[in-house]
């Protein structure tokens, strides 16, 4: 079933099965281009998640003694089917999400990379054998670690999910996802193309439900072994807090605050297209986005002017519509804290030079916004904006840069741009983030780690340690019988 705008109907995915829940109860769906509701996602009762626990525990037993050709063969078809029906689930992330469809699309064929390439790493898991005394085998082995709980936000509704999901399953583990409720179809659509590739019933669950609810049952359950989630910081402490009650481990990728440094002898109008494309780019609701823009004062001028020209050729509208570069944000939460941010930076003495306010039209859209001489006891200089909202700051100094790039508790990515061969080994080694990126501001990679420090989180997602969380190392001491 679809509405007229071909939005499909979502269901939970439990044991093997679509179903709306035990009790019926939803919550509305919205497009945030129209403000529409567009549909309604199932809320999973206490019932409905202990049904999933149940299945992810029969489902970990199946998947876990599955050779791994099987496992792998069935994963890879899991990635052709994503990126046979890229299109459709782009189409659906942007009738909930609101990205362009371009964005969208390619989401949602960068997941199946992601895929395929966890799914081929899991055949590398290797263990070792450490010489030993005579009559003694002294091996160390990796092993699933168990069904895995995993909750995930709106942003990217299928690049997300699947980051969790594919390191779950190549790992030999089950999972119950908690996708988000305003991004709910996009999900189902990743689930289904596993279901569609023979996975067997219990190892994935999908589930909806009232967050801290969820969270807390999933958690506390002893057949639960370990708890992913992606989000803010606020957020992902609580759970990791209740994971250490229990004695759990967690995988945290949460939010940043990623500073830019332009270098006295970086060329500013490359520098600026480069950083103004990624800031806008899924409207700044990207936790890597970079988000304060620090530049050298003989620069700062140039670099200002090209950014603004940047923000100024952006297309605002819906995702669906031809010629769309930027979307709207993904509800009315987020225009209130873009504006809440931008009235605090001006009535501290900042300029806006371009956007600063919601459009006037239906959606939940706000221009991308330039704003010059922002004081660093702004709201904006301290907190992670999440949206298309970009401050530039001069500097005199690399030491006052890097000074002010890690003067706040986030850790995620970061940014510089350098000729010198000697800066960057400087940035590299003193910029305190999880993530560097030099003379570009690329996203992440499924072949290379990502994650933060501080506040923003421990663990990685992506490359050979992407799946280190999911295993456990076990020590093997066989000492033979004669």
């Amino acid at each position: 079933m679809t509405t007229d705008q071909g939005y499909p109907a979502v269901r939970m995915y439990i044991a093997g099965e679509w179903c709306r829940g035990g009790t019926g109860s939803t919550a509305p769906i919205v497009n945030p281009a129209t403000e529409e509701v567009i549909g309604e996602v199932p809320l999973a009762t206490t019932a409905d998640l202990d049904r999933a626990l149940g299945a992810a525990e029969e489902g970990f037993r199946v998947w876990r003694d599955t050779s791994v050709d099987r496992r792998t063969a069935i994963l890879h078809t899991a990635a052709d089917l994503i990126t046979e029906r890229a299109a459709e689930i782009g189409r659906v992330m942007t009738l909930e999400q609101g990205k362009p469809l371009a964005e969208s699309t390619g989401e949602a064929r960068r997941t199946a990379g992601t895929l395929r390439w966890h799914a081929d790493d899991a055949r590398r898991a290797y263990g070792r054998i450490i010489p030993s005394a005579p009559g003694t085998v002294l091996t160390v082995r990796r092993a699933p670690i168990g069904p895995v709980a995993a909750f995930v936000p709106w942003n990217f509704p299928v690049g997300g999910p699947n980051r969790k999901i594919s390191a779950a399953l190549s790992a030999g583990c089950s999972i119950i996802i908690k996708g988000s409720e305003e991004t709910p179809a996009t999900v189902a659509a990743l689930v289904r193309c596993y279901a569609d590739a023979g996975l067997p019933p219990g190892v994935l669950n999908l589930v909806f439900g009232e967050p801290a609810e969820v969270s807390a049952h999933l958690i506390a359950s002893p057949t639960t072994r370990l708890i992913a989630f992606t989000g803010s910081v606020p957020v992902g402490k609580l759970l990791a807090a209740e994971a250490g009650k229990v004695m759990k481990p967690s995988l945290m990728e949460l939010g940043g605050h990623a500073p830019v440094i332009v270098c006295a002898d970086a060329d500013p109008v490359p520098a600026a297209r480069n950083a103004a494309r990624a800031k806008f780019a899924n409207a700044g609701q990207v936790c890597t986005s970079p988000s304060r823009f620090l530049v050298h004062e003989s620069l700062v001028e140039e670099f200002t002017a090209e950014f603004v020209k940047a923000a100024e050729g952006i297309v605002v509208g819906d995702g669906l519509a031809d010629g769309t570069t930027m979307g709207p944000l993904a509800n009315e939460r987020r225009l209130t804290a873009m504006e809440r941010l931008t009235a605090d930076a001006v009535a501290r003495g900042a300029t806006v030079l371009t956007g600063g306010r919601r459009l006037d039209r239906a959606g939940y859209f706000f221009a991308p916004t330039v704003l010059t001489d922002v004081p660093a006891d702004a709201e904006l200089m301290h907190e992670e904006p999440f949206g298309p909202v970009a401050p530039i700051v001069a500097f005199t100094d690399l030491d006052e840069a890097l000074t002010t790039a890690n003067g706040l508790p986030y850790g995620l990515a970061a940014y510089g741009f350098t000729r010198s061969a000697a800066t960057v080994e400087r940035l590299s080694g003193e910029l305190e983030a999880g993530i560097l990126s030099i003379n570009h501001c690329g996203g992440s990679v499924h072949e290379a780690p990502s994650g933060g420090v501080k506040d923003s989180g421990y663990g990685r997602e992506g490359g050979p340690e992407a799946l280190d969380a999911y295993l456990i190392t076990k020590r093997v001491s066989h000492q033979l019988v004669p």
